[in-house]
């Protein structure tokens, strides 16, 4: 064996590194505790390298006991090194010099077991760098050295896991906006180009979003800014054919990493490592609608993530033939003879996951699959590179897209009144951007206009043409494949007219009636070429002149909304008979609902009760909970306004948004929060009429009127629904906030609705206000969104008891880990901090909670957190630990 001596090779720290304190807190914590093997997984050029140097390095400084730190670079070897050349390479970073002629893992074994001079073996920390394209022989390394020295932590970096036993992983994910704004504006200034102003920030943070906030990417992008300016950097990023990023370079080649030195570079580095089988599938995955994946410190808690497809679409999609097993003709230039079976799709994923090429979001009962947008933009080259005069994969593969989501859509739209409307519910607004995407194929490929739109039609049920976050998406969709259709010989004239139809409806419900007045002019029209009718038609609501239902039903909205016409009570009920007739029972009860809620509005007291109250039991034992949901508001609606029993209704209203908040419909739920405002108005009124003055009460119903109304407006913003083109709802909501002012007086009312307005429509919020799942607690200059329980407001200026949320978010962090027990010593370690920095900020929470010991700090944890001190009770370190006698934390200083 030749002689060795060690290379220095460890990184020094970069200027550029910014954020990633979850991640660091997480390495630490493990390096603190009993963790032989952490490894750092995440897409190539993410940021592992940067990430483990500036662990080992805050880890060095805060821990008082020592460790050795040796770093090795692995990626300077080719790709498929052996055990021995491993071996070598960490000999290289550990062994300070070795002529015995021993092997590398008997020389290696010794170095590291050897006593210092005080007859103690130092703990090591030995971090192996870039290990996935010799993942085979740095696992069987680090299982070596693991069993010879148990003195020893490894840290590694990799696209993917190494596989041992005992491994703890930590995902690396991209940099949060801020930090990747922040990161930006380090790079840009060293083109001399900075980005200043809001118009530049703004355009700087919409780059970071478009690649992903990855800080390769970032660095690359900021620096084409000597080349081209922010605006045309931005205008490149199209996530189709023509977008520029894969013809990015960093520049200059000194000090840049071979592999990192353009986007091509990253990505190939992974793509190589794979099997043909896994490229293909790669490749085929391009198809889909991009994903994205997130920084946790960008989600909030609440908010289940909604990208990818779903493992059936994948299968369905990417697989060839059923009847496969894996060999066949060739479907790609650069893989032949390569076919993907249905039953391979699924561990074939798995693998591209681990390789990190594939993003992975699961929710507890499904798992879906994406490409981020510039791994698609690759993949999407990488396909159109085999197209070959014999095979068009890219359009075949466009093709299956269309076919698979519009046959999906096409049985939600039969089955979303249905008792799994639900689950329906639920793939669609998880399937949103997929469904977009085949809409849009549909319009570019020549000849599939008629399957988009009969997407878009089917997306107009109610429960799912608000999925994807707003109404006028929807409508936006169906007037462009509507135009679209234009150009097919024949026409698809009944197609085309259920098309008006839906439009009209999805304009009405945005408050655009002039658009909806003429959409519904151009139905008649072709409905009804030969007929007399002309302008009259409008006169005939109470006369069925042969309509079709979807016009019908379009035509009852037009009435009821614009109007405040009675007589759309006649339509809807019209319009769900001819449902009716043609079998479509979800537009018949859809139908049937819009009937009852007019003439609970707008009906005469005998129509309401008598309509609604038979609504009401046919519904309750239909089996559908969303009609049930329906009957409820519609027969709330009639209690208010009619019977004057506002508490029979406000019980109706929280059953029925207690099922739309659980399937998450918020258009219905937005609905039910503007009815439960009418109930609670009419409360105050009768409790006036009757003599009872009760200031308290009538103050906490005025109060909720308003954070109702504030929350409602803030919702329909979201949803794209303006009131004030709702006349009757507009109406109603308007006499309901009089009520509410008149209690509180209009300063009062303005506060109130103001904190209202600042519920987070996202998370629900509002219906969950409504629904007595949460209250709204106060702070100066904010509004806080609680669980019952904890100390809350309900009136105008009255605060919380607790001043937790005076803590900044590092104090609240060292707050719960003090209150499970760690020392200040301790923590400064986890948290990569000086025991000083920690003892000012233990000072400070007790200063701010006004208490006046750590002991006192349980009693200010907010209950939805509480779990956490929990978690940190059984994580927190030993004062000796067992295997680093001379390890010890200082004792607190409090």
């Amino acid at each position: 064996m030749h002689a060795r001596r060690r290379e220095r090779v460890v990184p020094v720290p970069t200027h550029s590194f910014v954020g990633r304190d979850r991640e660091l807190e997480k390495i630490n914590t493990l390096l603190l505790g009993p963790a032989r093997l952490i490894t750092l997984t995440g897409a190539g050029g993410i940021g592992k390298t940067h990430l483990a140097a500036e662990a080992v390095r805050r880890f060095g400084q805060a821990d008082a006991g020592g460790r050795r730190v040796f770093w090795v670079r692995l990626a300077r070897l080719a790709t498929g090194s052996d055990t021995a050349a491993v071996e070598e390479e960490v000999a290289r970073a550990v062994i300070e010099a070795d002529f015995s002629g021993r092997s590398a893992g008997d020389a290696l074994v010794d170095t590291l077991t050897r006593p210092d001079p005080s007859g103690r073996v130092p703990r090591t920390v030995l971090v192996l760098d870039n290990c996935e394209h010799v993942l085979g022989g740095c696992t069987r390394v680090v299982s070596n050295l693991l069993d010879a020295v148990p003195d020893l932590t490894v840290v590694a970096t990799s696209r993917e896991p190494l596989g041992w036993v005992d491994e703890y992983l930590i995902a690396v994910p991209p940099l949060s906006d801020g930090h990747a704004l922040a990161l930006f504006r380090h790079r840009a200034e060293l083109t001399e180009h900075p980005v200043t102003g809001m118009g530049q920030t703004a355009t700087a943070a919409e780059i970071c979003r478009r690649i992903d906030n990855h800080p390769l990417y970032i660095q690359l992008a900021a620096a084409r800014l000597r080349h081209q300016p922010l605006a045309m950097i931005l205008n490149g990023l199209t996530g189709h054919a023509d977008d520029t990023r894969l013809r990015w370079s960093h520049g200059p080649d000194t000090g840049a990493d071979p592999r990192h030195r353009a986007v091509t570079d990253v990505i190939y580095w992974s793509y190589n490592l794979c099997s043909d089988k896994e490229r293909l599938l790669f490749e085929r995955l391009s198809v889909f609608a991009a994903g994205f994946a997130t920084n946790p410190d960008d989600i909030d808690g609440n908010v289940a993530l909604e990208v990818g497809a779903d493992l059936d679409a994948i299968e369905t999609i990417c697989a060839d033939d059923e009847n496969t097993d894996g060999e066949g003709s060739a479907t790609d230039a650069d893989s032949p003879g390569v076919v993907l079976a249905r039953r391979e799709i699924e561990p074939l994923l798995e693998r591209l996951v681990d390789r990190s090429l594939v993003s992975v979001q699961m929710t507890p009962t499904t798992v879906r699959y994406s490409l981020v947008e510039s791994l698609r933009v690759f993949a999407q080259d990488r396909l159109r590179r085999g197209v070959t005069p014999e095979t068009d994969e890219p359009t075949r593969l466009v093709g299956r897209h269309l076919r698979y989501y519009h046959d999906k859509i096409a049985y939600v739209a039969a089955n979303w009144f249905s008792p799994e409307g639900q689950r329906l519910l639920e793939w669609t607004r998880a399937a949103w951007a997929n469904i977009l995407t085949a809409i849009e194929a549909s319009i570019a490929t020549p000849g599939q206009a008629a399957v988009g739109l009969e997407i878009c039609l089917g997306l107009t049920a109610p429960q799912s043409a608000g999925a994807g976050g707003v109404v006028g998406e929807t409508c936006r969709w169906t007037q462009r494949c509507l135009d679209a259709t234009r150009a097919l010989a024949p026409q698809p004239t009944e197609l085309q007219i259920g098309a008006m139809a839906a439009i009209a409806l999805l304009a009405l419900l945005q408050g655009c009636h002039e658009d909806a007045e003429r959409m519904l002019e151009d139905c008649v029209a072709g409905c009804l070429p030969d007929a007399d009718t002309g302008p009259n038609w409008r006169h005939t609501a109470e006369t069925d002149i042969g309509l079709p239902a979807p016009v019908e039903y379009a035509w009852g909205f037009e009435l009821l909304v614009v109007h405040r016409d009675a007589r759309a009570i006649a339509v809807f009920t019209r319009a769900r008979d001819k449902f009716a007739a043609l079998g479509d029972c979800g537009a018949a009860s859809r139908g049937e609902a819009a009937a009852a809620v007019t003439a609970g509005l707008l009906g005469t007291a005998q129509q309401a009760h008598e309509i609604t109250r038979r609504y009401f039991d046919r519904a309750s034992v239909s089996g559908s909970p969303w009609e049930k949901s329906l009957a409820e508001f519609a027969l709330a609606i009639t209690l208010t306004r009619r019977s004057g029993n506002p508490t029979e209704a406000l019980a109706l209203e929280r059953a029925s948004l207690a099922y739309q908040l659980s399937a998450g419909d918020q258009w219905a739920g937005w609905l039910v929060v503007e009815s439960r405002t009418w109930s609670l108005a009419r409360l105050i009124a009768d409790s006036l009429t009757a003599g009872n003055r009760d200031r308290d009460t009538l103050i906490a119903l005025a109060t909720e009127i308003a954070h109702l109304a504030g929350g409602a407006g803030t919702l329909r913003t979201r949803l794209g629904i303006t009131l004030e083109q709702n006349a009757p709802f507009a109406a109603e909501s308007a006499k309901a906030v009089a009520v509410a002012r008149q209690v509180l007086g209009s300063d009062g009312f303005a506060a109130a609705e103001t904190r209202g307005s600042l519920l987070r429509p996202e998370l629900d919020e509002v219906q969950r206000l409504a629904l007595g799942t949460l209250t709204i607690a106060t702070q100066p200059g904010k509004a806080i969104a609680t669980q019952p329980g904890k100390a809350t407001a309900t009136q105008p200026g009255k605060a919380t008891a607790s001043h937790w949320h005076e803590l900044s978010s590092a104090e609240q962090q060292v707050a719960i880990l003090a209150t499970a027990g760690w020392t200040n010593s301790a923590i400064a370690t986890r948290r990569g901090k000086s025991v000083r920095t920690i003892d000012a900020q233990v000072g400070a929470i007790l200063q701010k909670l006004a208490i006046a010991s750590r002991g006192d700090i349980i009693e200010h944890i907010p209950e939805d957190i509480i779990d956490q001190v929990r978690t940190e009770t059984i994580r927190r370190p030993q004062r000796n630990h067992p295997k680093s006698p001379q390890h010890t934390h200082k004792p607190d200083k409090d």
